[in-house]
């Protein structure tokens, strides 16, 4: 390299500055006119030379970043693999970090077609690096590390090096997670929720190598409990994935986090999450085609007897359960679930909405209630099925007969007299309610519960606003669908001050002032 050595580095660390934090877009023609005063070589053998000249380093890391990031600097990555060998394998974060991005830019954007790019990785053997950096390096180089392998995973030959027909092979990933301290072991599972959320055929290869039970095996496993938490949050971004459900009847994720919900033992930390994510879970739609019956009411009966059993101090994971329910019910699978007549599950949620002796429990619960009752699903899709609704007709009329309010207007007009947020949960459960008749004539009973939906300057932040608005137009709408008003005046009176609420729009928040002539004593000397 040392004709390429150059011998007033700041020189190139003025231009490479320059080149680097040019606040524009750096095209092709730029780069190459930067590229033909400072040749790569030039670039990276300052690189690998370590002078002592403040911000070198850094500089040349961000010059060279941005050189690969174009279309013609990508086409020279392939020239420069040994460059990207020994990289990999660099003392400095910077550069191993820089190293993981550029193959990154090399597969996503050679133009010769991703094959190329992984063969590429395989002729340089830079995928046991790229584990190495993903194991070993700092936060960002594992990060870029990751991007790196998941970019791999784009193409049948990348896919074909990241999962080996070898279970013995060192680059294994069940093998990789078994020697790797607990640190490197949470980078291999989350690199494998990576993997898994790229596709279904992806994700079927990490089903057949049975990756997930990695996971199944960590949350069983509860001696550490910063690992458990940590496990559970992939967890999590595991049930983000579309297709997920498609693959959980081969693993008993649902049954572990229905034990661990059930176990008292367990930190209450870690219940709460496994509850989020059993809720995150049961409200996809498919899940009851994907997943036994017996299994998802095992789950829902873990989640509701902790609502039930939960002490006063226990107010987070009480919240987390409802929150959940109210997840599961925003389905209609899931709603049906748990308004069946043999399901108590949302009697729980109903007693606790209207009970003002928790404020975010009772919160929580109403949320809950108005994503059971079809306040976030489409107006087609808001109903449920004639037995499901006379359930819910019967536990809104029960828990107002056993309250002081007497009836649900009562309830509902309680509700809408607490505080904003409070308020704003009312509103939800109102528009997912009101498109059923009984809950209609309850909400015309009160021309309280009219006048505070209708009032443009009840609410004052925006959210409030939108929701008391929707809650308006819903109300418009279940009484221009209604059969009574053409025989009812009082039903006329309140549907012509529904829709004029309507018609003003969520924000407004006084009425246009009619101009007044103001009249001003002449002043004297």
């Amino acid at each position: 390299m040392e004709e390429f050595a150059i011998q007033d580095p700041t020189q190139l660390l003025g231009a490479a500055s320059e080149f680097a934090y040019y606040p524009g877009v750096q095209t092709d023609t730029s780069t190459k006119e930067f590229l033909d005063r400072f040749p790569l070589p030039v670039i990276i053998n300052a690189l690998q030379c370590k002078r002592d000249v403040p911000g070198l380093e850094s500089t040349l890391v961000a010059c060279l970043e941005r050189i690969f990031r174009t279309k013609y600097g990508t086409s020279l990555i392939p020239h420069y693999m040994s460059f990207v060998q020994v990289g990999l394998q660099a003392e400095s974060q910077l550069v191993k970090c820089l190293a993981c991005k550029t193959v990154s830019y090399l597969l996503e954007n050679v133009g010769r077609g991703a094959g190329f790019g992984a063969q590429l990785v395989l002729d340089y053997d830079v995928y046991p690096l790229l584990l190495d950096c993903l194991i070993n390096g700092d936060e960002n180089v594992a990060a870029a590390s990751m991007d790196a392998i998941k970019n791999l995973a784009s193409s049948p030959e990348g896919m074909d090096i990241i999962f080996p027909a070898n279970n013995d092979e060192d680059t294994h990933l069940r093998n990789l997670a078994a020697r790797s301290s607990s640190v490197g072991r949470i980078r291999v599972l989350a690199l494998i929720v990576k993997l898994f959320s790229i596709s279904s055929s992806v994700a079927s290869a990490v089903c057949n190598l049975n990756l997930l039970s990695l996971l199944e095996a960590e949350i069983s496993n509860q001696n550490d409990m910063l690992m458990t938490l940590s496990v559970l949050e992939l967890i999590y971004e595991l049930a983000e994935v579309p297709h997920v459900t498609q693959f959980l009847s081969r693993t008993t994720l649902l049954q572990i986090l229905a034990m661990m919900i059930s176990n008292t033992l367990v930190e209450s930390i870690l219940r709460s999450r496994a509850i989020m994510i059993s809720g995150r879970i049961l409200s996809k739609e498919d899940i009851f085609m994907s997943v036994d019956e017996s299994t998802v009411k095992t789950a829902l009966l873990a989640i509701d007897e902790r609502l039930k059993t939960l002490e006063s101090q226990d107010a987070d994971e009480c919240e987390s359960a409802l929150e959940a329910l109210g997840q599961i019910g925003s389905s209609i699978h899931g709603a049906a679930l748990l308004l069946s007549s043999s399901s108590p599950i949302a009697k729980h949620v109903v007693d606790a909405a209207f009970d003002r002796h928790g404020r975010g429990k009772q919160m929580a619960a109403l949320h809950a209630l108005g994503s059971i009752v079809g306040e976030n699903r489409p107006e087609d899709h808001k109903m449920l099925n004639d037995d499901v609704e006379e359930n819910l007709r019967h536990l809104i009329y029960e828990t107002a007969a056993k309250s002081p309010k007497i009836t649900p207007s009562g309830l509902f007009l309680s509700t809408l007299q607490q505080d904003s947020e409070i308020r704003l949960a009312g509103y939800r459960l109102i528009t997912g309610l009101v498109a059923r008749p009984w809950c209609l004539i309850e909400i015309c009973s009160k021309q309280e519960i009219i006048s505070m939906v209708a009032d443009a300057h009840i609410e004052s932040a925006k959210k409030g606003m939108e929701a008391r608005y929707s809650c308006c137009k819903a109300i418009h709408k279940a009484l221009l669908a209604s059969n009574k008003l053409s025989s009812d005046p009082a039903l006329t009176a309140i549907a012509s001050k529904v829709q004029e609420a309507v018609r003003r729009g969520p924000y407004l928040t006084r009425e246009q002032a009619e101009a007044q002539p103001v009249v001003v004593t002449a002043e004297r000397l």
